[in-house]
Formats: structure tokens, C-alpha cells, sequence
């Protein structure tokens, strides 16, 4: 996905309000029409303020660390004041603007498709808050998964965020799985896109996924799960680590 434009950074303007002191909520809206609304609080965050599995998450965290999808800022805050030398990176300028403003020494316009660092450059990939379905599509997560494997030292690890789709019993949701799967699709990729205002971002896949799913979204990448952490929801976060 390539870097957004001015009309289309809905996350970014809603981050920018939110900074300034504004009460901010966003609507996602899915592609078969099914809309939500978001406030933009959770991702200004402290780590007090966490969840315990993402608190649990940050004790794996290593070296040097690549923060994928930023944001705000809140994780990289968090572990630069702990002495980590982070990289955040976001495909919204808005997002870069915000994280600068509140502290992120070092934060980038970067899509994630644009990704691509030498060899041994990070100790850590990080994608939290359901960062792992950033990747989008299964064929496209192997080969970032590949990418990620060679920019990695040889203890590398990536803490990814998703939620379990199939943890539901909403009969809209379950009507979009099916959806999805007649068109070839995996059960949990979700077609969205932000609002805020005016702003309306571009159509994105989200992927979602079970626990085995991860599990055959990672053979033959290089990676495999160490352990998950649970919430005893849908949401979960896994620690993965390299396979060879």
C-alpha cells in the first residue's frame, strides 16, 4: 500500500484531533456494509493502562526493534524509555506527524509492502494491535514473512496481534466468513476502510486469523510460534521465533 494522501489519512486526522485534546470516534466501515465505530483513546495508551498480554508481550521484546504500523506512537514510547532503539514506521503521514510530536526519536513513512532492510538489522518486529492483519492475504504474508526473515538476527523474534475470527456467534459475521470463503478468500480477511469526517482511507484487506491458521501461514517462512498469549477472548498475541 502505498504512502496516503492528504484526503485519504482518516487514522492520521483522528490522531492529530485526539493529540490536541479533541474526543474522537472513527467508523470502520466493511465492505459488506457492516459499520463500527473506534475511539482513537486506546492507541495514546500509557502501559499502565494495557491490557496484561500486551504488557506480557513487551518482556519478549529484544536489541533493536521494528515497530510495524505505529500509530500513535504508544509502543514505541513505551520501549524507548526502557532503552530500546525503535524504528516506528506507518503509511500515515499523519501517524509520523503524532508519534514526532509526542516523543518517537525515530518514526518513518513507510508502507509495509515498501519494507526492506539489510540483513541483522532488527532484534524485534513488532505488530501489535492486531498488526498481524496487516499482512493482508496468505500469499502476500508468507512473502513479507520471507522479507522479515532476512532483515532479522538469527534469534529474531516478531510479537504479532490478531483476533480469532471464528470466535463469534454475531450471525453478520458468520454471513461474511461465507462470503468470504465462496469468493476464495480466507474466512477472516476483512475488506475495510476508515472514516473520520471528511477523510475516508482506501480499502485494505485486514487479515484475521485462528491460531492454526497462523500456524500454516508460517510454514515454510523461516518462523514458528513459541507460545501464545491469551486473553480469553478472540484477541490473542503471538510470539514467534525462527525455525531455522
Amino acid at each position: 500500500m502505498k504512502k496516503l494522501k492528504s484526503g485519504e489519512d482518516a487514522f492520521g486526522q483522528a490522531f492529530l484531533a485526539t493529540h490536541k485534546g479533541a474526543e474522537v470516534e472513527g467508523i470502520v466501515e466493511r465492505d459488506d456494509g457492516f459499520i463500527d465505530s473506534q475511539s482513537t483513546k486506546g492507541y495514546f495508551a500509557s502501559y499502565e493502562a494495557w491490557s496484561p498480554i500486551e504488557q506480557k508481550a513487551m518482556e519478549f521484546v529484544r536489541g533493536r526493534v521494528l515497530d510495524i504500523g505505529c500509530g500513535a506512537g504508544r509502543h514505541s514510547l513505551y520501549l524507548q524509555s526502557k532503552g530500546f532503539n525503535v524504528l516506528g514506521i506507518d503509511n500515515s503521514p499523519l501517524a509520523i506527524k503524532v508519534c514526532k510530536l509526542r516523543g518517537v526519536k525515530k518514526a518513518k513513512v513507510m508502507p509495509l509492502e515498501e519494507v526492506n532492510f539489510k540483513p541483522n538489522t532488527f532484534e524485534t518486529i513488532l505488530m501489535m494491535g492486531n498488526n498481524f492483519g496487516l499482512v493482508g492475504n496468505p500469499k502476500k504474508a508468507k512473502r513479507l514473512l520471507k522479507k522479515f526473515h532476512r532483515m532479522t538476527s538469527k534469534d529474531a523474534v516478531i510479537i504479532a496481534s490478531t483476533n480469532d475470527p471464528y470466535k463469534t456467534d454475531n450471525p453478520v459475521h458468520l454471513q461474511y466468513h461465507r462470503m468470504n470463503k465462496r469468493k476464495g478468500r480466507m474466512g477472516g480477511q476483512v475488506r475495510i476502510r476508515v472514516r473520520y469526517l471528511q477523510y475516508k482511507s482506501r480499502w485494505l484487506d485486514l487479515l484475521m486469523v485462528s491460531k492454526e491458521e497462523m500456524k500454516q501461514i508460517l510454514s515454510d517462512t523461516g518462523w514458528k510460534v513459541q507460545e501464545f498469549l491469551d486473553t480469553g477472548t478472540s484477541y490473542y498475541t503471538a510470539i514467534i521465533k525462527k525455525a531455522t
